[in-house]
């Protein structure tokens, strides 16, 4: 029995380490990365607690070095999906009456896990399979996610604290219940924060969760997943189903018990699932919860009272770093031409200081895109600028996969404001430049603006109020999450909570109350403490 009214520990977010020469933390993960890429380990799924081996092997490479195997993972099919969401619905009953503060513990315990002795063990996973350096991994892989585990039980906190007006007489009170059926989580390559936050995000809720991992990042969830374990996360509760999209989708999708889907990927794939569900509207229980964040064409747009050297730094961070496979990342600029000249000096000299190769060697700024398809897709968008009447490679262009799936950091001036790199989401380090006249600034912002489908991120920058406060209202609806002299990347769990609108997603908010909501329904309880014996109301009285 549980009397008291309990508070969660007051978050903070996690600090960052910087991995400096010298450091303790370098030397921990420069080791944890040699031990991890001196060996080939088994990656089995997770059904109810238990390690499935389906038989069907893929492997998990280095993007860097795609020779490297450094996993052999069980690919799953209908038949352990079925398997998964049995699992799930057996553990339900016992997983979500359970008193919220317990469910709670084991992720504040997971987070206190990964800031301590799992966070190189991560950090190296994601280094290894995902082709991050050090510090995106830093900020991603640990930080970010232990800041989703502390700061979600906050927010359940806020959800459940939310509660009605009374009456005399009587006392209304509400209770947040999990979603009956289970949640399918499906989770990116680009953010093992966000495959860690997608599945346990539900489950802090109450909820029961089949999730299914990206391919290319099935290696470092298999360390998540031992992290939750670790924590004491009930069998059952989150199912980790690897396999080929329609492999496992198909079976979750036609499934009666699907009560939500919570979603990160490309905007093509969230819409066919959509799509999929709306057909099958009949066949389900209930009317599943979509929760969606998808692509980006993301936008830094400069006034000419902009300061050149943070603009530049925000262009070539904002754009290359993680090799530009952020949903944030910085993928069309406009620039005024007067000061074009002196923006673009500047990129040329911070660009030849970049290098690139194995994240393993720190003194690296990038690495390889995550696997042939995506390598494929870039070049293909930089060969079609190049041929092009009404494009110039300003910089870079390069591109080589006899190793790994390197792409040179890629500068591209648009001479049409609707030329479609400046329109179509590529997912790589191409960044297309659009000069326009300084007296068209308005025009300008209106192409911005519905230049593109998405609507995630976009920064401004401007060092005059009056313009500032223009280009924001201009932009009102561009982007969900809005930058103002600072990069269009980077938001961080507790103050700049994530998502955004129109082709980007549902705006659910990840890593606030507001995503939380989405994995609960309320039942308002009216309990009346001297109930009414007779029928009759007072103007039914006779006239005397």
């Amino acid at each position: 029995m549980s009397n008291g009214t309990f508070l969660v520990p007051a978050p903070i977010n996690e600090p960052i380490y910087t991995y400096e020469p010298g450091s303790p933390e370098r030397r921990e993960l420069k080791a944890q990365l040699e031990n991890m890429s001196g060996r080939t380990i088994e990656i089995p799924a997770r059904i109810g607690g238990r390690r499935v081996r389906t038989g069907r092997l893929a492997d998990a490479v280095m993007p860097h070095d795609h020779g490297h195997v450094l996993g052999r993972w069980h690919k799953c099919r209908k038949g352990e999906v079925e398997k998964a969401i049995q699992a799930a619905a057996r553990a339900h009953p016992t997983w979500s009456r359970m008193p919220w503060q317990h469910r709670v513990a084991i992720f504040l315990k997971a987070a206190d896990l990964l800031a301590g002795k799992y966070r190189q063990v991560i950090n190296a996973a994601t280094m290894l399979s995902q082709s991050k350096t050090a510090h995106q991994a830093e900020i991603d892989a640990a930080c970010e996610l232990i800041d989703f585990w502390r700061f979600n039980a906050e927010g359940l906190q806020q959800v459940y604290a939310e509660q009605p007006e009374s009456s005399p007489g009587c006392w209304n009170y509400l209770e947040q219940r999990p979603l009956e059926g289970f949640i399918f989580a499906v989770t990116p390559f680009n953010f093992t924060s966000i495959a860690g936050n997608l599945p346990t995000a539900p489950a802090m809720m109450g909820n029961v969760v089949v999730w299914k991992p990206a391919s290319s990042a099935v290696y470092a969830a298999h360390f998540l997943m031992d992290l939750l374990e670790e924590a004491g996360l009930p069998a059952g509760v989150i199912n980790m189903v690897p396999g080929a999209g329609a492999d496992i989708g198909d079976p979750v999708l036609a499934s009666p018990d699907l009560a939500g889907i919570h979603f990160t990927g490309s905007t093509e794939v969230f819409k066919g699932m959509w799509a999929t569900v709306g057909a099958n509207i009949d066949r389900y229980k209930y009317y599943p919860r979509i929760v969606g964040e998808t692509g980006g064409k993301d936008f830094v747009f400069a006034h000419p009272t902009a300061h050149v050297p943070s603009l530049a730094t925000a262009l070539v961070r904002g754009a290359f770093e993680y090799q530009g496979q952020k949903c944030s990342a910085a993928s069309r600029a406009f620039i005024p031409r007067s000061l074009w000249p002196r923006l673009e000096k500047r990129l040329y000299r911070l660009l030849d200081q970049v290098r690139m190769g194995d994240p393993s060697d720190f003194t690296n700024f990038m690495g390889a895109v995550i696997d042939r398809g995506a390598y494929s897709n870039i070049k293909k968008a930089i060969s079609f600028a190049k041929r092009s009447s009404h494009a110039t490679i300003l910089y870079g262009g390069g591109c080589s996969e006899r190793k790994g799936y390197f792409i040179e950091p890629t500068l591209i001036r648009a001479r049409r404001p609707d030329f479609k790199l400046l329109r179509e989401e590529i997912f790589g380090p191409v960044l297309t430049i659009y000069v326009y006249q300084d007296a068209a600034l308005e025009k300008t912002l209106d192409i911005c603006d519905k230049g593109s489908p998405y609507a995630l991120t976009g920064a401004i920058f401007a060092r005059d109020r009056d313009a500032i406060v223009k280009m924001t209202d201009a932009l009102t609806h561009a982007a969900g999450n809005f930058y103002i002299n600072d990069k269009p990347t980077g938001a961080v769990v507790g103050q700049q909570p994530f998502g955004g609108g129109r082709a980007s997603g549902t705006n659910d908010k990840a890593g606030s109350y507001l995503n939380l909501l989405r994995w609960v329904s309320p039942r308002t309880i009216k309990e009346t403490f001297d109930p009414p014996t007779d029928f009759r109301y007072p103007h039914m009285a006779p006239e005397e």
